[in-house]
C-alpha cells in the first residue's frame, strides 16, 4: 500500500488527504499549528466529506515520522514550498507533489531543489491539476487528432472572484491575512490563478508550438497598506515557433469564467471549466459541424484525478510525458516572474 505524507492541514491539505484516502492510501498529515490540525479534524474535513476519517494520522511537524513514504505532498503557502520540498526529497520518496504555484516569483532556492531532486532521483510534480482532469484530457485527444489545420492562436482565462477561497478559509480575515494578499509571496491573481498560464503552456506543448519566449504584461495592483497584490494580470505571449496568444487571470470576476480556446485555420477547440451546472464542457468543430461533450465533476475530483495521474505516471515510468512535472512548473514561474517585470519596466521580456 502507498504511504503518503501531507505537509499542511489547510484547505489544500484536506483535499489531498481526502483524495489520498479515496485512492486507498495510508495518510499522515502534519502541520506547524496545532490549531490547524484541530480545525482539520473537527471542522474542515467533516464538513466537506461528511465525517472525519479516523485512519488519517495527525502530527505536529516536530513529531511526524521521517522516511518510509512513497509520496510527500506539500500543501503550504508558496513561499514555504522550496525549503520543504528540499527536505522532502531528502526523505527519498518516489515523488513529491508541490501545490501551485511552485514558489514565489523570486524563485530563490529553486536551483537547489532541481539539483537535489536530480541527484536523488526523486520525481517532482506541481499541483496544476486542471491539466490532468478528464475534460482537459479530452482537449489533448482532439489536438492529437490533428483535424483542424494550423493553430493560429490560444487564449486562456481564469477569472474568479476570490471570495470562494475565503469562504473555504473562514479563519482568514482577508487577503492581508495570508500569502494571498502579497504577489511577491506567490499570491494575487498572477500566482493564485496561474492555472491559466500553465494551461496555455500545456496547449502550446501539445500543438508543438514550443515554450513561451516573449511576455508582455499589464497588471492591476492593489496596495492598501495591509496587502500588495495584483487583482488582474493580463499577459500577451509568444512561443518559440511564433504562436501568439493571451492569458488573463483575476480575483474579481463574478460569475467565474475559466475558459480556453484554440483557434485553428479550419476549426476550433474550446474548454469551459465549472459551468453554472457544475460540469466541464469541451466544444470543437468546423463550419456547421459542432460537437460538445460534458463532464460531471466536483471539487474533490480535481485532486483525486491529480493523484491518480501521479500514481499512473509513476507506474508507467512515463514521467516526462506528464504535463505537471517540475520543469512545467518552472516554465509557469518564469512567465509569472516575467509578467511582473514586464509591467514594471513597461516592455516585453524575453525568457
Amino acid at each position: 500500500m502507498i504511504r503518503c505524507k501531507i505537509i499542511g492541514a489547510g484547505s489544500i491539505g484536506n483535499h489531498l488527504a481526502h483524495a489520498s484516502r479515496v485512492m486507498g492510501w495510508e495518510v499522515v498529515v502534519c502541520d506547524s499549528s496545532k490549531e490547524s490540525l484541530r480545525r482539520m479534524r473537527e471542522e474542515i474535513y467533516p464538513s466537506r466529506y461528511q465525517a472525519w476519517d479516523k485512519k488519517i494520522k495527525l502530527y505536529s511537524v516536530e513529531e511526524v515520522p521521517k522516511g518510509g513514504f512513497d509520496l510527500i505532498l506539500i500543501g503550504t503557502p508558496p513561499d514555504t514550498h522550496l525549503p520543504l520540498a528540499i527536505e522532502a526529497v531528502n526523505e527519498l520518496p518516489k515523488a513529491v507533489l508541490i501545490e501551485k504555484p511552485l514558489c514565489e516569483p523570486s524563485m530563490t532556492g529553486l536551483d537547489d531543489l532541481v539539483i537535489n531532486a536530480q541527484s536523488k532521483k526523486v520525481k517532482i510534480f506541481t499541483g496544476y491539476n486542471h491539466a490532468v482532469g478528464r475534460s482537459f484530457n479530452k482537449i489533448r485527444d482532439i489536438i492529437y487528432e490533428n483535424r483542424f489545420g494550423k493553430a493560429l492562436t490560444v487564449d486562456v482565462e481564469f477569472r474568479e472572484h476570490w471570495g470562494g477561497i475565503f469562504n473555504a478559509h473562514p479563519w482568514l480575515e482577508g487577503p492581508h491575512d495570508s500569502y494571498l494578499g502579497f504577489w511577491d509571496r506567490g499570491g494575487g491573481a498572477s500566482g493564485e490563478h496561474s492555472h491559466a498560464i500553465h494551461l496555455w503552456q500545456t496547449i502550446a506543448h501539445w500543438i508543438q508550438a514550443g515554450k513561451v519566449k516573449e511576455v508582455q504584461a499589464s497588471l492591476d495592483y492593489v496596495d492598501d497598506g495591509e496587502s500588495n497584490y495584483d487583482q488582474l494580470c493580463s499577459i500577451n505571449l509568444r512561443s518559440e515557433t511564433g504562436l501568439v496568444g493571451r492569458v488573463i487571470q483575476d480575483v474579481v470576476t463574478k460569475p467565474t469564467r475559466k475558459w480556453a480556446r484554440i483557434q485553428y485555420s479550419d476549426g476550433f477547440i474550446e474548454w469551459e471549466c465549472g459551468k453554472p451546472d457544475g460540469k466541464d464542457a469541451v466544444r470543437w468543430g468546423e463550419g456547421e459541424d459542432f460537437y460538445q461533450e460534458e463532464h460531471e465533476k466536483n471539487r474533490p475530483e480535481d485532486f483525486i484525478e491529480e493523484l491518480r495521474h501521479i500514481s499512473d505516471t509513476l507506474d508507467s515510468g512515463e514521467y516526462l510525458k506528464s504535463p505537471i512535472t517540475l520543469d512545467k512548473g518552472i516554465d509557469a514561474m518564469l512567465v509569472i516572474r516575467a509578467a511582473h517585470k514586464s509591467h514594471k519596466n513597461k516592455t516585453s521580456i524575453i525568457i
